[in-house]
C-alpha cells in the first residue's frame, strides 16, 4: 500500500509539473503583450501629441515614432497570446483585460490586425512630410487600435 501510495503521490508531482510551467507561460505571454502595447502606445502618443498639438510637430522623430509603430504591426506575436490567457481565467483578472471572445473570434482579430498594419503603414510613409500629413493619416491608426480593444479588451476597473 505505501509503495502505490508512494507512486500516486510521485505521478501527481509529475503531472503538476506541466500546469505550473503552463501557468508560467502563459503569465509571461502576458507580461510580453502587455509591454508590447506599452511600447505600441509610447510611440502612438508621440504622434497624438503633436497631431492634437500638445508637443511642437518634429518631422525626424513623427517619421521614427510611425515606422516604429509600423515595425510593431510587423511582428509574429501569436505566442504572446496564448490559449487559456484571458482574464476569466483562475487567477487572471487582474493580470489581463484580454477577454475569452478573442481566441473564438480569429478571422475577426486577423482582419483588425491587418487594418492596424495597413494605416500604420499609411502613417509611417508621411508622418516626417508636414503636420498637416500626419493629422490626415493619424486617425486611421488610432481607429484600428480602437476596433481590438473595444471588442476583444475588458474595460479598466
Amino acid at each position: 500500500m505505501k509503495a502505490i501510495l508512494l507512486a500516486a503521490a510521485g505521478f501527481l508531482a509529475l503531472s503538476a509539473l506541466p500546469a505550473d510551467a503552463t501557468a508560467d507561460a502563459i503569465e509571461k505571454a502576458i507580461k510580453a503583450r502587455k509591454s508590447f502595447m506599452q511600447v505600441s502606445a509610447f510611440n502612438l502618443g508621440i504622434l497624438g501629441a503633436m497631431a492634437k498639438g500638445e508637443r511642437e510637430y518634429d518631422a525626424e522623430l513623427a517619421s521614427a515614432a510611425a515606422k516604429n509603430l509600423h515595425a510593431l504591426s510587423l511582428q509574429n506575436n501569436g505566442a504572446m497570446w496564448p490559449e487559456g490567457s484571458s482574464n476569466d481565467k483562475p487567477g487572471l483578472a487582474d493580470k489581463t483585460r484580454a477577454l475569452p471572445v478573442i481566441w473564438a473570434s480569429y478571422p475577426v482579430v486577423a482582419e483588425k490586425h491587418k487594418a492596424w498594419t495597413d494605416a500604420s503603414a499609411d502613417l509611417a510613409a508621411v508622418a516626417g512630410d508636414g503636420l498637416d500629413v500626419l493629422k490626415s493619416k493619424i486617425g486611421p491608426v488610432g481607429k484600428s487600435c480602437g476596433g481590438c480593444h473595444k471588442e476583444f479588451r475588458a474595460e479598466k476597473k
